[in-house]
């Protein structure tokens, strides 16, 4: 076979290199990064949960970044291209550094005879654009759990557990408690754990005292006090006060921006900043697709919420932004997801659903979606659920049927929001 030459070639036999897009384990990853010597020299945060992980990423990026350290960021799944994965001080990794990354990973994976996921191969080649950039510090995403996930191949730092709830429940465990114990892994001994959840459950605890960690939990080793202007947050280096609210919308965001601060504290020997770089850190935190506003006559917004944790801070969100008219739904998920808990939870914010299909493998039948409204309960009649082929024809319904008092929700999945985004990309462009 000839070698992919451009990044689509690679993503492209990335994807078909191994025969499951999801394989559990670090065996094998492990055999290909010693093989690499890819072994980092600079400071690692580690971030997982189940939500709130893309947002506690980004206001640290945004932060560090403000105070002048070398930034790079391992983020997933993308919106729109591959290279929003892979960041160094905020902006994308060039086409060619990804090809030169995906080269060398895939000579070490051929000497050791190994086969990598797709996931698995860019958590090496985001590590090795890193170690040649020679960043201060790199700030990684957990992609799926925390124990048997290819970030916690490398050792954090300090570790962030942003939030714990059901979801990716055939891996991980059908209760929050096996969820915890998967997610806490990515603990390390006499190093800072932080865990942003309220209620935590006791195998996080067990995970911290099994690894030796040192564990700050919210509200009780840190919290925020919310001003309504402004807000105050205390944790192990004392109280922050008359702080920005962050750039990134939600009523989770203060819980995320509190794991920042904490994590930071704990990390002030080898990454000091100042508070004039906290606050513009926060105010210039930006990331799309999580209830991001790109409309207000009517409002239209994009939300990422695939699963019921995140559909209920979505209620939270669209109940403080309430209209006076209709909300219209433009709305489709992956059949391997908790539809039934999603439309549950949203389903007493929702006036008119515009339900559509994705272009995924696992993208959920138009019919199948519109059965688990149904079963849901949705109180609507007649005419308040239509079908269509695909998002971009709900999305522009629904732009045609809102008036300015009016709002257009775009939820559901990665793929939902990516398809709108791109839409309105190319009609900016025209």
């Amino acid at each position: 076979m000839t070698a992919p030459s451009s990044l689509a070639d690679w993503l492209t036999y990335l994807e078909l290199l191994h025969p499951k897009t999801i394989e559990m384990g670090l065996e094998r990853i492990e055999r290909v990064r010693s093989k690499l010597e890819l072994t980092p020299r600079f400071p690692i945060i580690v971030v997982g949960g189940t939500n709130g992980k893309g947002s506690v990423c980004t206001m640290l990026e945004s932060i560090l970044v403000c105070a002048g350290y070398k930034t790079g960021c391992y983020t997933s799944p993308h919106l729109l291209r591959y290279n929003e994965r892979v960041r160094i001080n905020k902006n994308e990794v060039d086409d060619q550094s990804l090809c030169d990354a995906f080269a060398h990973i895939d000579t070490a994976r051929k000497d050791c005879h190994t086969l990598l996921t797709f996931f698995e191969f860019g958590t090496l080649a985001a590590m090795h654009v890193f170690v040649q950039a020679r960043v201060d510090v790199a700030i990684l995403e957990v992609g799926l759990g925390g124990r048997m996930d290819a970030v916690n191949l490398f050792d954090a730092d300090c570790a962030i557990l942003a939030s714990i709830d059901l979801d990716h429940m055939d891996y991980l465990g059908d209760t929050r408690e096996k969820i915890g114990f998967e997610k806490a892994a990515i603990f390390r001994k006499n190093k800072p754990a932080i865990c942003a959840e309220t209620d935590i459950p006791l195998s996080v605890y067990r995970q911290a005292e099994k690894a030796g960690a040192r564990l700050f939990c919210l509200n009780r080793e840190f919290g925020f006090f919310n001003k309504q202007t402004q807000w105050e947050y205390w944790g192990p280096k004392g109280k922050r006060h008359s702080l920005p609210f962050p750039a990134l919308r939600g009523a989770k965001q203060l819980q995320n921006a509190s794991a920042c601060l904490t994590a930071l504290d704990t990390l002030h020997e080898l990454l000091p900043v100042s508070m004039n770089e906290i606050r513009q850190g926060l105010g210039e935190a930006v990331i799309p697709g999580r209830f991001q506003v790109v409309s207000t006559q009517p409002m239209i917004i994009l939300d990422v919420a695939h699963n019921p944790a995140a559909a209920a801070v979505l209620s939270q969100n669209l109940a403080v932004t309430k209209p006076s008219g209709h909300t219209y739904a433009v709305f489709s998920m992956l059949q391997d997801k908790d539809i039934q808990g999603v439309v549950q939870t949203l389903k007493d914010d929702i006036d008119f659903w515009l339900v559509c299909t994705v272009d995924s493998a696992r993208a959920a039948p138009v019919d199948y979606l519109i059965n688990e409204i149904h079963k849901a309960g949705f109180a609507g009649n007649g005419g308040t659920i239509y079908q269509f082929a695909d998002c971009i024809a709900a999305y522009v319904f629904a732009c045609e049927r809102a008036g300015k008092n009016d709002r257009i929700c775009v939820f559901g999945s990665f793929y939902t929001v990516s398809g709108v985004l791109q839409y309105l990309i190319a009609q900016r462009g025209r």
